[in-house]
C-alpha cells in the first residue's frame, strides 16, 4: 500500500497511537485473506416471524449455519434477555441498525450499555433523510457528527456505521452523496454498503468498494435483479467481484446478508441466500 501523506492525514481518529502500538487501521490490515469472514443476517429479512416467536426465529437461524444476526429492533426485550437468547442459540451480535439520533447527547450512554451487554461494537445507523444529500455543506455537516461519534466510541473498542439507501446515491456535482460522506469521515466510520440498495439507487458498488479499502468492516450482501424469488446468487450481483475484495481489501469482519423481496416464505429464503452464498465464501 502506498502510504501517501494524504492517507496518513486521513486516518486521523487516533491513528499515530495505533501505530506506536502496533494496532494498525482496517485498511492496513485489510490483505489477510487467511481469516474466515462469518456470516449473519440482519433479522429485518424476517421481522414478522420475529414478531410471532422471536426464540424459534434464532434457533432456526443457527440450525441453517448463520453464526451472527444483526438487530433492527429488539421487540419489547432488554439487552439482557436478548443476550441470552443470543447465547441460547450460540449466535454473536454482528451489529445493529439504530436511528443516527440514538447516539447523539445523552442517548448515546444508553445506547452503548444496551450494545455493550448485547457484545455488539458495531452501530450503524439504518437510514438518514435525503436532506443530508442536499448539498455538499449538508454531507460534510453529516460527516462531522459521524466522525465526533467515532472519536467517542474509540476508547470502548465500538463504531459507528452507516447503512446505504438508494437516494444515497444521488449526484453531487459529479460525486455521489455516499462516496462523499466517506470521503469526509475517518477511517473508523463503518461503511456498511447495501450491494442491492447501491445498484437500485443507480450506484456501483464494485467501484465503491474500491474507493474505500479497509472501510467496509461489514457489509451488506442482498440480490439484485433476477426474478422476483431469486435470492443470493441468482441475479445480477457479480458476487465473486464482491466477496474477493471483502476478502483481500476490504477490512471485512462479517458478511451479513438480507433480504426483502415480498415472493415466498422468509425463513425459507435466507436459507437459501445462505445455501447459495457458503460455496462462494
Amino acid at each position: 500500500m502506498n502510504l501517501s501523506r494524504r492517507n496518513l492525514l486521513k486516518w486521523g481518529c487516533g491513528t499515530a497511537a495505533a501505530w506506536a502500538t502496533g494496532v494498525l487501521p482496517a485498511a492496513l490490515k485489510a490483505n489477510d485473506t487467511t481469516k474466515k469472514i462469518p456470516i449473519g443476517l440482519q433479522l429485518y429479512s424476517v421481522r414478522k416471524k420475529c414478531e410471532q416467536d422471536l426464540p424459534a426465529v434464532l434457533k432456526a437461524v443457527a440450525e441453517m449455519g448463520y453464526e451472527g444476526v444483526e438487530f433492527a429492533g429488539y421487540y419489547g426485550r432488554s439487552a439482557a434477555e436478548m443476550r441470552k437468547l443470543l447465547d441460547d442459540h450460540g449466535l454473536k451480535c454482528c451489529g445493529t441498525h439504530i436511528r443516527l439520533e440514538t447516539l447523539l447527547g445523552d442517548a448515546l450512554k444508553e445506547t452503548i450499555e444496551f450494545n455493550q451487554t448485547l457484545g455488539n461494537p458495531y452501530l450503524v445507523v439504518s437510514w438518514m433523510p435525503p436532506a443530508y444529500a442536499a448539498s455538499l455543506d449538508a454531507v460534510k455537516e453529516t460527516a462531522q457528527k459521524y466522525d465526533e461519534i467515532a472519536a467517542k466510541l474509540k476508547p470502548l473498542n465500538m463504531k459507528v456505521g452507516y447503512h446505504a439507501h438508494g437516494h444515497d446515491f444521488v449526484k453531487i456535482g459529479d460525486e455521489t452523496a455516499w462516496d462523499l460522506l466517506f470521503e469526509n469521515t475517518c477511517d473508523d466510520v463503518i461503511m456498511q454498503l447495501d450491494i442491492g440498495n447501491c445498484m437500485g439507487g443507480g450506484g456501483d458498488p464494485y467501484a465503491t468498494l474500491k474507493r474505500f479499502p479497509g472501510r467496509s468492516v461489514t457489509v451488506h450482501l442482498k440480490e439484485h435483479g433476477g426474478s422476483a424469488e431469486s435470492v443470493v446468487g441468482e441475479g445480477d450481483v457479480d458476487w465473486k467481484q464482491v466477496l474477493d475484495f471483502c476478502k483481500t481489501k476490504g477490512g471485512t469482519e462479517w458478511y451479513i446478508v438480507e433480504h426483502e423481496r415480498g415472493a415466498g416464505d422468509p425463513i425459507e429464503n435466507v436459507r437459501r441466500c445462505l445455501k447459495n452464498l457458503q460455496p462462494m465464501v
